[in-house]
């Protein structure tokens, strides 16, 4: 039941975000042969400074399909967008759900809190979890379409760093959701954390190496450096300690 009571809360934010992630990846594929088309007209585009750089780099990486799939699916539309629902996934719980007497009845199940946390926290991943590597394997299937293929073993390691690097977002969200009792300010928050994240790449260059989103998306195994196991260790100890802390913050609420 507690299943079934976590899938109905989050159901409509996890299957707009399938929907909007698989409409992504395929647009992805199918503009492919255009922006090929259009590739030999930016030797005659202005691209100095760092705006031109990341244009001329961009450029670079279109020429070969998987740079292509890399730079535009799994560094940006797909980090953008998977980030946000799992931000969306992660608020929410008892808190919010006082409001309007929810919790109550949830509290009232014979279950213990830590038991509540655990199976939403999980529902919530187990979302996450698909998110991250059903819309990146439909790239892999409609690849041939137009001429190209993408192995699936790529697709796999690209969605494991989502998974665990993004999940940090997700245990964020749902840490501050044991602290507010409103669904706005725990997804403002993490979302302005999230900019700031992605900015300060831009801004302290000498920092963009240690960038969650660069794990995220896989970069140094993209450029042939093997999979980031150690930032990865990390960043699943952060979101372990992070949905630990919102069990205890639920243990000593007085509901």
């Amino acid at each position: 039941m507690l299943w079934y009571k976590s899938w109905l809360e989050t159901r409509w934010r996890f299957v707009i975000g399938l929907g909007l992630l698989m409409l992504s990846a395929a647009s992805t594929v199918v503009v492919y042969p255009q922006v090929v088309k259009l590739l030999p007209m930016a030797s005659n585009v202005d691209l100095s400074g760092e705006i031109g750089r990341r244009v001329a780099e961009s450029v670079e990486l279109s020429r070969d399909y998987r740079g292509y799939v890399w730079s535009q699916w799994f560094r940006q539309n797909m980090t953008q967008l998977w980030t946000l629902f799992a931000v969306l996934l992660g608020t929410g719980g008892l808190l919010a759900q006082s409001a309007g007497g929810g919790a109550l009845f949830t509290l009232s199940l014979p279950v213990s809190r830590n038991r509540l946390l655990g199976v939403r926290a999980a529902t919530g991943l187990a979302e996450l979890l698909v998110l991250a590597f059903i819309p990146s394997l439909l790239i892999a299937v409609l690849s041939p379409t137009v001429g190209q293929t993408y192995g699936a073993g790529n697709t796999l390691v690209h969605g494991a760093c989502m998974f665990i690097g993004g999940a940090v977002f997700f245990s964020l969200a749902f840490l501050l959701s044991t602290v507010f009792s409103d669904v706005w300010r725990p997804l403002l928050i993490v979302l302005c954390v999230a900019i700031m994240l992605a900015l300060s790449g831009h801004v302290f260059p000498d920092l963009a190496r240690y960038s969650l989103f660069r794990v995220m998306s896989a970069e140094v195994y993209f450029r042939g450096g093997g999979l980031p196991c150690l930032v990865l260790t990390a960043s699943t100890a952060v979101s372990v300690a992070m949905l630990y802390a919102a069990t205890r913050n639920i243990a000593r609420q007085d509901f």
